[in-house]
């Protein structure tokens, strides 16, 4: 079973021994007490470990292997085999020894195997040696040979690497060391890239994964909270059939998909998890990466939410992959959802539209077909504006596209035989339905609107337009509130980002989405 275990660098007996409790009590299995900063006082080091309430990992990494020991190597290593002795019975789970030093001394090699289990070991001891290896730059060009070197030195109870993901397909080199084993084995890509490795070490089997104590304690680039991977990513739930989805895209560090999806997890009880996934823009990166995540069957890849920059390239992918691609979302020229099907054909199709019809229709309390004729204004030129103007064309309905750049207003709007203007000129103009889908009041700028109702004659309609702004940070933007004053019906974007998450969900799990948890889940984000 993996552990999760929290490292915490040690200032005093006080402070460390209060952050393991903390640990323990947020569930973590155990703790590395980095004594980097603490080598002078062997007394209170031998208290601390016999005195923690969880199972111990001793580590004194050096600066020239990432961390902030810059003493030499033979007063640290007297130190570890001090705490070896004097905690005979109390003694750390685990002493952590870089493979560098470890290699490179016959003597610090012969102290160390002193105070560790192995084969050859006379004394009782229990506390085993990880033999580790850290690359903070990029993954080393004799990976291969490390493991072999850490694996074959008999003192060595565990292989641990862990080196900075160039991309996505770094983790999936981390789990086929960790499934290739012949010890216990911690393999770890560290930077955002390197998230899925931490998160999925359970499902493949790892020793452990490290998880920080709160968001400012980590030890690693990349690493999680311990409440991230325990709450945001059911830690507890994980398993080798775990089924992976994520949002691809650059950056997703922002989204707040992967709390909705995990929350939807959650509500029904499905075996799955949902994960950043960021890809570099060029499609070469995208078509590597999910293509190699696909090859991979052990990772179980059932589908992604897809967004800026990779909308098209998910469809050109798809396509050239044999897939196929939903009818309307191949007019748009667009995807934002990536299914893998039961039998493995791959699925291209667009929740943008059908949500935004949804949230407008569900808000007029009509259907779809009601809506030809009704006079639609779509404030924006970009991917959602694209979406929204398929969508409401395609029901019929007389949509005009005004946007800054009128030249790109004209070729949306001459791609589904709609009208267009300047964004100036909607003050001037008449509508029913108003929909923005341009960034403008969005947070941080939240004074800012795209229509100013204040200020506007009223659209020349027989009844007050309903007002949709697909913006949904903040959910009540100026435009809405400023709307709503004048009696109209608005519509926040935190509809339409549920609705598309909704129809992505279903499609993934074959189950009806929890919306309400959805929702909840949003707004609950948007709070913090």
């Amino acid at each position: 079973m993996t552990k999760l275990c929290v490292p915490i660098m040690v200032e005093s007996v006080d402070q460390a021994l209060s952050d393991a409790d903390a640990a323990r009590t947020a569930g973590a299995d155990l703790v590395e007490l980095r004594l980097d900063r603490f080598t002078e006082d062997r007394d209170a080091a031998v208290e601390l470990v016999k005195a923690c309430p969880l199972p111990c990992i001793v580590t004194i990494r050096p600066a020239w292997e990432g961390g902030e020991y810059d003493g030499d190597d033979m007063h640290r290593v007297a130190l570890i085999e001090h705490l070896g002795i004097a905690c005979a019975g109390h003694g750390p789970a685990y002493f952590d020894v870089e493979l560098a030093a470890y290699d490179r001394s016959a003597n610090l090699r012969q102290k160390i195997n002193l105070v560790v289990d192995h084969e050859d070991q006379p004394r009782r001891t229990d506390t085993g040696l990880i033999l580790s290896s850290h690359d903070f730059e990029t993954r080393p060009s004799d990976l291969t040979r490390r493991i072999a070197a850490m694996a074959g030195f008999r003192g060595c109870r565990v292989v641990k690497l862990a080196w900075a993901a160039r991309s996505l397909r770094d983790n999936l080199e981390a789990f086929e060391i960790i499934r290739d084993r012949t010890k216990p084995t911690i393999a770890l890509c560290m930077g955002e890239a390197g998230l899925m490795s931490r998160v999925l070490a359970k499902k493949f089997g790892a020793l452990l994964t490290f998880a920080a104590i709160d968001g400012a304690h980590g030890t690693a680039p990349g690493q999680p909270t311990i409440e991230e991977l325990k709450t945001l990513y059911r830690w507890d739930r994980l398993n080798a059939d775990t089924e992976v989805f994520g949002v691809i895209g650059h950056p997703v560090g922002h989204s707040m998909s992967p709390a909705i999806h995990n929350a939807g997890f959650d509500a029904i009880d499905y075996n799955g998890v949902y994960l950043p996934m960021p890809i570099p823009p060029a499609y070469e990166h995208f078509k590597a990466t999910v293509g190699s995540l696909l090859a991979e069957p052990s990772l179980n890849f059932r589908g992604a939410s897809v967004t800026i920059p990779h909308k098209q390239n998910l469809q050109r992918f798809v396509e050239e992959m044999g897939g196929e691609i939903e009818p309307l979302s191949a007019k748009i020229g667009a995807a934002n959802t990536l299914t893998v099907r039961g039998d493995g054909v791959l699925y291209a199709s667009n929740t943008d539209y059908a949500a935004a019809l949804d949230a407008v229709c569900d808000a007029l309390k009509i259907n779809r077909e009601q809506l030809g004729g009704n006079r639609v204004a779509v404030l924006g030129a970009g991917g959602a504006a694209r979406a929204v103007v398929a969508g409401f064309a395609h029901y019929q309905a007389a949509v005009t596209v005004y946007n800054r750049t009128v030249e790109k207003a004209a070729e949306l709007a001459d791609a589904f035989d709609a009208r267009h203007a300047g964004l100036d000129a909607i003050g001037s103009a008449g509508f029913d339905i108003l929909i923005n889908c341009t960034p403008i009041g969005m947070h941080p700028n939240e004074d800012a609107t795209p229509y100013d109702f204040t200020s506007n004659p009223q659209p020349a309609t027989s009844t007050l337009p309903l007002v949709f702004d697909t913006i949904y940070n903040p959910v009540e933007t100026r435009l809405l509130r400023e709307a709503k004053a004048a009696g109209c019906i608005t519509v926040s974007g935190v509809e339409m980002f549920v609705r598309q998450a909704a129809s992505q969900f279903e499609l993934w799990t074959g189950e009806n989405a929890p919306t309400a948890n959805f929702r909840e889940a949003v707004l609950d984000r948007l709070a913090d």
